[in-house]
């Protein structure tokens, strides 16, 4: 699937809609993470940057000038000039031409000169106000700073006297209505996970490892041309099922236990998010039926709501009443925007519209008896019922232990 260059025109042109008169909005993609020794982490670009761009390379930059009277220079992306001993050592880089067929961006320099027309800009009388952008999402912790925010500080420290705006108030409310075309590519991505899914339904057995497990699903990811998981896989056996964020995948699988994944690749950089829990042995016990049921049960009827006009703080409020008394072991939210993030926005109090596509996610977790149980689905939002982009997965108990024993 080739992403169309409409869908980042469209995004710049709601972008732009937004801006106030006289601004200037200035992005630089993602540098490479190092691993270890000469090693780099695996390339990926930055969500907001690809939004707008559809640009996957290092040593790129965005500027977004809507009122300068220059119109060649009201949208401009710089990518890295030739450099013939890269291109030896690492392939062919991205050209001009190419750049442009992606992003729709007619204006296409290198990078070398990104300073130079930010220049003329900013001091032309039409540059008054520079968005510069930061990832803002309210749970985010991390102590080594990105190139975004050494960016910004060095845009501050050449035009101190400037205002300044922030990008990502604007870009995380834009980003949670999907367009037609990000609603396929996830659709496309949600279809890869369920076909791992299934394979894990006809494999999974006793005396298996979880990593194996997770080995099967990597599998279906790269045979389907997924760039791999959209976040760390769970493949958590047992009590393990109980630790929220569980990522070891390191241990046997034991007969009569319960088999919790969370797991969900990336496709053109969008996400999936799906779980769900089945008996190793292929067949629940009469406690796991009952707390399966329970997990089950509630994630129907907070389905819903995910209709316009309510929202996930409500979400949250009707899985802990359906929980009842069972609800103390329901320790985490049960709802979230997904998209180019896993976790793509966090207003629990936004009214659901149409185009939104959020997790449905009940789960309860019983250190003391080892079992742990998650149900997970991505929802679309439309004007009437939401869409289920896992319809079809097994889900109820007997569509789970069929698809074990064949």
């Amino acid at each position: 699937m080739i992403i169309p260059s409409r869908l980042f025109i469209r995004n710049r042109a709601n972008f732009v809609a937004q801006l106030p008169p006289k601004s200037v909005a200035v992005f630089t993609a993602n540098e490479p993470m190092p691993r270890n020794g000469d090693e780099f982490y695996p390339f990926r670009q930055q969500s907001d940057f690809f939004y707008l761009t559809g640009i996957e390379v290092e040593k790129a930059f965005l500027l977004i000038a809507p009122d300068y009277p220059d119109e060649s220079l009201r949208e401009v992306l710089f990518i890295e000039p030739y450099d013939e001993m890269k291109v030896v050592w690492q392939g062919e880089m991205l050209d001009a031409a190419q750049a442009t067929e992606i992003s729709g961006i007619k204006t296409v320099k290198g990078s070398d000169n990104f300073y130079s027309v930010l220049n003329d800009i900013a001091f032309s009388g039409y540059g008054d106000t520079i968005f510069l952008h930061s990832y803002e999402y309210p749970k985010y912790e991390c102590s080594v700073e990105t190139i975004q925010q050494r960016f910004a500080k060095q845009i501050q420290a050449l035009y101190p006297l400037h205002q300044y705006g922030r990008t990502a108030p604007i870009l995380n409310a834009l980003r949670m209505i999907k367009s037609e075309d990000e609603i396929n590519l996830t659709q496309h991505a949600c279809d890869i996970t369920a076909k791992a899914f299934r394979r894990c339904l006809e494999t999974v057995k006793p005396d298996l490892y979880e990593y194996q497990v997770q080995a099967e699903i990597e599998y279906v990811f790269k045979y389907n041309n997924a760039r791999g998981h959209a976040y760390a896989p769970i493949i958590a056996g047992g009590k393990n099922a109980c630790c929220l964020h569980y990522s070891k995948n390191q241990s046997k699988l034991t007969d009569g236990n319960l088999l919790l994944f969370d797991i969900g690749c990336e496709y053109h950089n969008y996400s999936s998010d799906l779980s769900r829990t089945i008996p190793i042995n292929g067949k629940f016990s009469t406690r796991q039926k009952e707390c399966y049921n329970l997990v089950l049960d509630v994630m129907k009827e907070i389905t819903k709501l995910y209709r316009p006009g309510h929202c996930i703080n409500e979400v949250n409020q009707a899985a802990r009443q359906l929980m009842g008394e069972n609800s103390k072991y329901l320790m985490h939210g049960v709802s979230h925007h997904i998209g180019l993030d896993v976790h793509d926005s966090i207003d629990k109090f936004k009214t659901f519209e149409p185009g939104m596509i959020l997790t449905c996610e009940p789960g309860i977790y019983i250190r003391e008896e080892g079992i742990g149980i998650r149900i997970e689905n991505d929802l679309l939002i439309t004007e009437g019922e939401p869409v289920n982009l896992f319809a079809g997965l097994p889900i109820e108990i007997e569509e789970i232990e069929a698809a074990m024993q064949r």
